[in-house]
C-alpha cells in the first residue's frame, strides 16, 4: 500500500534486514523520517517515541510483536533524522498531533492502533481524544497519556517558556554545534539517560547523530529542551481522556515514572488519571525495569503488548474480515 504513494518514499541500506524499510515523508518544513516493519496490508501500528528519543526505540521490542501487523515507527519533528520545525516554532502536543494526522494521512490510515512510550503516549492520548474515530487500540508505555499542570503554575510556564525561546533566538547565530567523537557522544547520553543501557544508547544513536567535520553532533533541535508553552489541567486531561474510544493498555515501569511522579501534587495527578482507566475497565499493569523498560528488556513488555494486539486488535479485525465474507 505504502509504495504505491507519491507523497511516501522508502530509503533502502545495505545493511538494513529485508524485513525494515525507512520512511521518509515530505512536510512543509522538510522530512518526517522513520522505519516500517511488517506486511503491506498488515493491521496498521504506529509508534511513537520518547522525549528526546527517536524511533530506534522501538527496534528490539517490535520484532517481538505480533507478525500480522504493519508497524510504523516515527522520528517526531526535531528528533531523531526528522527535520526540525523552523525557527521561532514551539514544540508542543498540538503540533505533534497534528504531525501525526499528516503521517496517517499520507499512509491513507483511516483506522490503526498507536504504541507510545513516554510523552509518545501523551501525543497518542490526545490524538486519540481528538480523533477518537481512527484509533482502535492504545499502548501507553511508562506513560499515562496526559501530562497535567497545575492551573496555578501554567501562566509561569508559559512565560517560562517564550522567554526562553526569545532567549535561543538570540543566541542561535552565535552558538556553535559541539562536535563530539562517537565514543564521547555514547558518555554523554549514557550520563544525560541514567535508565538507557549501553547497548540502548547505541541504538538510539543510530539515528540520534550526524556526521560532521571532525567528528558527529546529536540531530535533534535544541529547541525540545525549552518548556512546553502549550498545558492542559488535570480537568482537561480527564475530560479529553473521557472522548476515547480505543482499548487502552497502560505499561507503567517500577522504576520509571511511577517513581519520578512520587510527590504528593503529582502522585495527585497521576492517580486520578490510573483511577479513570481502571473505571473504564482498561488495564493498567506494573512490570520491573526503569522508563525504557521496552528497549533495555523488551521481553519484559512484549507478552503484554502481544496479547493486547491480538485481542484488541488482531482478533477484531479476523471477525470482521470473517463477517464480511460471510456476507459475500
Amino acid at each position: 500500500m505504502i509504495q504505491a504513494l507519491k507523497s511516501v518514499r522508502h530509503l533502502t541500506s545495505s545493511t538494513m534486514k529485508q524485513t525494515v524499510s525507512e520512511l521518509s515523508l515530505p512536510v512543509p518544513w522538510g522530512e518526517i523520517r522513520g522505519k516500517v516493519w511488517g506486511p503491506d496490508h498488515g493491521c496498521p501500528v504506529l509508534c511513537l517515541h520518547g522525549w528526546a528519543d527517536n524511533c530506534g526505540t522501538f527496534n528490539s521490542l517490535i520484532p517481538l510483536l505480533p507478525k500480522e501487523c504493519r508497524y510504523v515507527a516515527v522520528d517526531l519533528a526535531g528528533h531523531g533524522l526528522s527535520s526540525h520545525r523552523p525557527p521561532g516554532v514551539f514544540y508542543s502536543f498540538p503540533y505533534y498531533v497534528a504531525d501525526v494526522r499528516t503521517v496517517v494521512d499520507a499512509l491513507q490510515w483511516s483506522k490503526f492502533s498507536i504504541i507510545g512510550h513516554s510523552m509518545g503516549g501523551n501525543v497518542a492520548g490526545m490524538f486519540s481524544a481528538l480523533y477518537p474515530e481512527m484509533v482502535d487500540a492504545v499502548v501507553l508505555l511508562d506513560s499515562y497519556g496526559f501530562l497535567p499542570t497545575d492551573s496555578k503554575e501554567v501562566a509561569k510556564v508559559m512565560r517560562q517558556g517564550i522567554d526562553d525561546m526569545l532567549q535561543f533566538e538570540k543566541k542561535t547565530k552565535y552558538r556553535r554545534e559541539r562536535v563530539y567523537t562517537y565514543e564521547k557522544a555514547v558518555e554523554r547520553l549514557l550520563a544525560a539517560n541514567p535508565t538507557l543501557s549501553e547497548k540502548s544508547v547505541k541504538i538510539l544513536l543510530e539515528r540520534g547523530l550526524v556526521q560532521v567535520e571532525g567528528g558527529v553532533v546529536f540531530s535533534r533541535d535544541f529547541r525540545i529542551n525549552l518548556k512546553n508553552i502549550v498545558r492542559i489541567s488535570l480537568e482537561q486531561s480527564l475530560e479529553m481522556q473521557s472522548r476515547i474510544q480505543a482499548s487502552i493498555l497502560v505499561v507503567l515501569a517500577q522504576e520509571g515514572f511511577e517513581k519520578i511522579f512520587a510527590e504528593p501534587d503529582q502522585k495527585k495527578f497521576t492517580s486520578a488519571l490510573l483511577q479513570a482507566y481502571r473505571d473504564r475497565n482498561y488495564t493498567v499493569v506494573t512490570v520491573p525495569g526503569d522508563h525504557h523498560v521496552h528497549l533495555n528488556n523488551p521481553e519484559v513488555v512484549a507478552p503484554l503488548v502481544s496479547d493486547f494486539l491480538q485481542n484488541k486488535v488482531l482478533s477484531q479485525s479476523a471477525r470482521l474480515t470473517g463477517v464480511q465474507s460471510s456476507k459475500l
